[in-house]
C-alpha cells in the first residue's frame, strides 16, 4: 500500500473514530479502555486485505466490538475492585461549555453513568449483544459470529440484558435545568446541615457510590438510604472548602475543592421525578488526575 492509499484509508477510518469510541464506552465503561480498542481496530485494518470488505464501518464496528468482547473477559478474569464500588468513567465538562462532536456522539441515547453500572453487571456476551444491537442496530446475524453463537441465541443474549437493564437503569429525568435545581439545594442544604432540606431531595431508597482507588481505599463504599447518605453528606460537608457546577455524562454534577484549590472529588447525581436516587463519588485522586479537573 502506497502513502496515498494509506493516507485514504486514514481518512476513512477517522470518519468512524466517533462512532466506533461511542460503541467501545459503552462496552467498557472506561475511556482509556475505549480509546485502546478503538486504536487496535485500526492496526487491525491496517493489516487486513480491503478487497475483502465491503461494509468499512461495518467491519470496524464488530472488530471493536470482538476486541472489547475480549477485554470484558479479561477483566472479569482478574478485577480486584469489589464490583459495588464500580464508577465508570465520567465525561465531564463545565456547565456552560458547548459539547463537541465527539462527546455528542458519545452520550447519543442518554448513557448516563447509572446505566454503565447497570452493564457492568452483564456477562461479556451479554453487554455486547445488548450495547451492539439494542444501541447501534447491528443484526444478530452480524453480532452471532463475534460471540460464537447463532443468531437465535444471540437474540436471547440480549432479550436477557435487556431485561437486566430496564428492571435497574433509572427512569426518565427531568430536564436539565430542573436537575440543577435539585443538585443545587442538595448541596445548599448539605453546606448548611440542613437534615430536613436533605431528606427533601434525596428518594427514600437512594444509592451512594464512591471510589476512592486505592490511595483513599478507606473511601470506598456503597450507601443506601437517605437518613445514611445524608450521615455520609454531612460528615464530609466540612472538608469541601468550595465546588463548581460540571456536567457529567449530560446531567448536572459538581467538582469540589480542598484547601489550596485542590480537587477533591466529583459527585455526579441521577435524578428521577424531583428526587435524587442515585449519587457517584468518585474521590481517587488518580483518577481525578486523570479526567484533568
Amino acid at each position: 500500500m502506497d502513502s496515498d492509499d494509506k493516507d485514504l484509508l486514514a481518512a476513512r477510518f477517522q470518519a468512524d473514530r466517533t462512532h466506533l469510541k461511542a460503541v467501545a464506552y459503552r462496552m467498557l465503561g472506561s475511556l482509556s479502555e475505549a480509546e485502546d480498542a478503538v486504536q487496535e481496530a485500526w492496526f487491525k485494518l491496517s493489516r487486513s486485505d480491503l478487497s475483502d470488505i465491503r461494509n468499512m464501518s461495518g467491519w470496524l464496528t464488530t472488530v471493536v466490538g470482538r476486541v472489547c468482547l475480549d477485554m470484558l473477559r479479561s477483566r472479569a478474569s482478574r478485577r480486584e475492585d469489589p464490583l459495588e464500588y464500580y464508577v465508570p468513567d465520567p465525561l465531564v465538562r463545565d456547565a456552560d461549555r458547548t459539547t463537541d462532536p465527539e462527546e455528542e456522539a458519545l452520550l447519543t441515547d442518554s448513557v448516563g453513568l447509572a446505566l454503565l453500572v447497570v452493564l457492568e453487571t452483564l456477562g461479556p456476551a451479554e453487554r455486547l449483544a445488548f450495547v451492539l444491537h439494542d444501541m447501534f442496530a447491528v443484526s444478530f446475524d452480524e453480532i452471532a459470529p463475534i460471540v460464537d453463537r447463532t443468531p437465535a441465541a444471540t437474540r436471547q443474549l440480549a432479550s436477557r440484558a435487556r431485561r437486566r437493564v430496564q428492571g435497574a437503569a433509572p427512569g426518565p429525568a427531568p430536564d436539565v435545568s430542573r436537575q440543577r435545581e435539585v443538585v443545587d439545594a442538595f448541596m445548599a442544604a448539605s453546606q448548611g446541615g440542613d437534615f430536613e432540606g436533605l431528606l427533601a431531595v434525596l428518594d427514600p431508597d437512594v444509592l451512594l457510590r464512591a471510589d476512592g482507588g486505592k490511595v483513599l481505599a478507606a473511601a470506598s463504599k456503597l450507601v443506601r438510604g437517605a437518613e445514611a447518605v445524608i450521615n455520609q453528606a454531612l460528615t464530609y460537608a466540612p472538608y469541601r472548602r468550595s465546588y463548581k457546577d460540571v456536567l457529567v455524562n449530560g446531567a448536572p454534577g459538581i467538582v469540589s475543592y480542598a484547601d489550596g484549590g485542590r480537587v477533591s472529588g466529583l459527585m455526579a447525581f441521577t435524578i428521577e421525578g424531583d428526587r435524587i436516587t442515585q449519587i457517584a463519588i468518585i474521590a481517587d485522586p488518580d483518577r481525578l488526575a486523570a479526567l484533568g479537573l
